[in-house]
């Protein structure tokens, strides 16, 4: 019984030391540790992005994580053109649907683990309050940006013309 059960530990540990000297083919399979995954720097909006595949500014898919930084960061109202999926990492994030733009009263919590779809040409906002939030943005791109103007901003800014 106990050559046995030494039989069996030396095979346990063989095992184990065979997996940590494992190399995985990069043909088959190609990943990034959260040490080597290059972040951009934080912009003026609290934001900070890394592009994990495709290129965000091309069509075709692509993957971004971004960072909203603690310290009530928000966007405001906006949409895109194609659909963005949505994965919160970390964190929580705070979303809000329509032209309102009120965070502190009209923002929904997302706590991490969350999937939100944001949907194109739908107005949304979002952000951080007192913790940042990580998200995993998945989209088909190219993923612009376009403020939402209201007609009552429009026609103010068309009479200082």
């Amino acid at each position: 019984m106990v050559k046995l059960l030494c039989g069996f530990l030396t095979a346990i540990l063989l095992l184990a030391n065979a997996a940590l000297a494992v190399e995985l083919d990069p043909k088959a399979v190609v990943y990034q540790l959260p040490d080597q995954i290059k972040w951009g720097p934080v912009n003026p909006a609290g934001v900070q992005q890394a592009v994990l595949f495709g290129d965000p500014t091309k069509p075709g898919l692509y993957g971004v994580l971004t960072r909203w930084t603690a310290g009530n960061h928000f966007s405001k109202p906006h949409f895109h053109p194609n659909d963005r999926f949505i994965t919160v990492i970390s964190g929580t994030w705070w979303v809000g649907s329509g032209p309102n733009w009120d965070p502190a009263n009209s923002s929904v919590p997302m706590p991490a683990g969350s999937f939100v779809t944001h949907y194109g040409k739908q107005v949304h906002w979002d952000g951080a309050k007192d913790v940042d939030a990580v998200l995993l943005i998945v989209g088909d791109g190219p993923a612009t940006t376009t403020p939402f103007v209201s007609y009552e901003q429009m026609k103010e800014m068309n009479e200082k013309k």
